[in-house]
């Protein structure tokens, strides 16, 4: 039972990210302001398939999973995925002032980081059960060459500095912290396909250059219509969940 519960909680975090990826992809950051967690009508904005809304009312499930697993089965790794969602939904108030440019985008970019980390702690009890060391899997997000951690936390960034209506503009010749900041993210994914060759891991290699190929649609419908960039946003958040879970696959 707690291995389908733990599959259910990695299901709902990467849902929850993709969601947050369509919120960004269709302009709906701030539709519901800076209320957070909920507003009073949540229920029926989620109902006319706002997806802001929908984000958050997934959040909290997560959130109510978590927790139930943390009484059902408590250990070190069900606390530290506990302490995710903790964070992922303090640093999500966070990104919504972030958006209304009352903090600084680093909050983002946090974000980012601790919703992937949910993702992952539940995913690595999946297919490991209890008995597995996660920081292992943390310390290869974060140690070189991987900087898999830093090219998702430059793309919080760059989210955070757009804040859903700047365009990124030609970053050819960087005028701008948002374009070096787009330009410092691009470098990063650039180390990482050359990690992956290195050690190949062929899977995630593929996944990634996927994963490239959508970021440069994102670039694309950013500059095209800063507000509404579109679903490649969404799907660039499904290749990194993907990315993350082969990498998972192969190092846990």
């Amino acid at each position: 039972m707690l291995k389908e519960i733990s599959l259910l909680a990695s299901i709902f975090a990467g849902i929850t990210i993709v969601l947050g990826g369509i919120v960004e992809g269709y302009g709906y950051g701030l539709s519901l302001g800076t209320n957070w967690p909920y507003t009073r009508d949540i229920l029926q904005l989620a109902a006319k398939k706002d997806p802001e809304a929908i984000h958050r009312i997934s959040a909290t499930i997560v959130g109510l999973i978590s927790l139930a697993f943390l009484i059902l089965r408590f250990s070190m790794v069900s606390l530290v995925g506990f302490l995710g969602v903790v964070a992922t939904a303090l640093l999500g108030m966070a990104t919504l002032y972030v958006l209304a440019g009352k903090l600084p985008s680093v909050f983002q970019g946090l974000h980012d980081i601790a919703a992937y980390s949910v993702f992952a702690t539940y995913f690595v009890i999946f297919l490991k059960g209890f008995n597995v060391n996660i920081i292992q899997f943390f310390l290869y997000a974060v140690l070189p060459p991987h900087f898999l951690y830093f090219v998702i936390f430059m793309g919080g960034v760059v989210t955070g500095m757009r804040k859903m209506k700047f365009e990124i503009g030609d970053v050819r010749k960087p005028k701008n912290w948002l374009q070096g900041a787009w330009l410092i993210h691009s470098i990063l994914a650039a180390i990482f396909v050359i990690a992956l060759i290195l050690e190949a891991l062929w899977i995630p290699l593929l996944l990634t250059i996927i994963e490239v190929a959508v970021g440069l649609l994102v670039y694309v419908g950013a500059n095209k219509n800063p507000v509404k960039p579109g679903i490649s946003v969404g799907l660039h958040q499904l290749f990194s969940l993907l990315i993350v879970a082969s990498l998972i696959y192969y190092t846990i």
